[in-house]
């Protein structure tokens, strides 16, 4: 009999491990330093239109976001921003790059499920090292039959991953982003698998493909073993 899937991919930021989380800690450091200068909403607000400018040049990832809000002090302050706070801003995102992995619940036991039967790939945007340090030191690169560190998740990208294995409409794609890992792959012929993580990132938000049969939603990992098997 063929299975109607043959691989499943893991978003890897807040599906399998922390991330967002950081830096909405950073985005408080952020406030308080420039509380002298404009309240923390409109700071915010502001952060995230640099960001949204900013992900052409930058792309996705820490060093971007610490670039985003250097540029964002600078204009709040009409170009005064003491170097004192340029200096914070720097240090906090390296604390951000050196922070220690945490695994979210039942992300070892899923992954480790789904290997023994299924192709499994990991897909992530980002800076390329900060995603290679966290991936080793997650524990779970053994688990992966490949790796995918990609500039951005849209359908295109989708269609060239999967096309070895069987093409997108025989593959799974599990995470946390509605607009990254479950519309662009469903929109592909593949099945999508929402699990919210609580935080999620303005620019990551989307309408959920709710009139698809392929799009379903999980309270966390620790039941995707049994979707996986009911799909077949």
């Amino acid at each position: 009999m063929v299975k109607n899937l043959t691989t499943i991919a893991f978003d890897a930021d807040d599906t399998l491990w922390q991330n967002e989380r950081f830096f909405r800690l950073t985005q408080d450091r952020f406030a308080d330093l420039l509380k002298d200068h404009t309240d923390p909403d409109h700071l915010l607000d502001r952060l995230l239109e640099a960001e949204r400018r900013n992900i052409g040049h930058y792309g996705f990832g820490i060093k971007g976001f610490v670039l985003s809000m250097i540029e964002t002090a600078i204009e709040v302050t009409e170009q005064r921003v003491p170097a004192s706070v340029i200096a914070e801003l720097i240090a906090a995102g390296q604390d951000m790059l050196g922070h220690p992995i945490e695994l979210l619940p039942h992300a070892r036991e899923a992954v480790a499920a789904v290997s023994n039967s299924h192709h499994v790939l990991l897909i992530t945007k980002g800076d390329l090292l900060d995603q290679e340090r966290k991936l080793a030191q997650s524990g779970l690169g053994e688990l992966f039959d490949d790796v995918q560190i990609v500039s951005a998740k849209t359908r295109p990208v989708y269609e060239g991953i999967f096309s070895p294995t069987g093409g997108a409409e025989r593959a799974m794609m599990v995470g946390n982003s509605m607009k990254s890992d479950v519309v662009p792959m469903v929109e592909a012929g593949g099945w999508g698998v929402f699990i919210p993580h609580g935080l999620t990132w303005a620019l990551e938000e989307a309408a959920a493909p709710v009139g698809s049969d392929r799009f379903h939603e999980l309270a966390d990992l620790g039941t995707l073993p049994d979707l996986v098997a009911n799909i077949g």
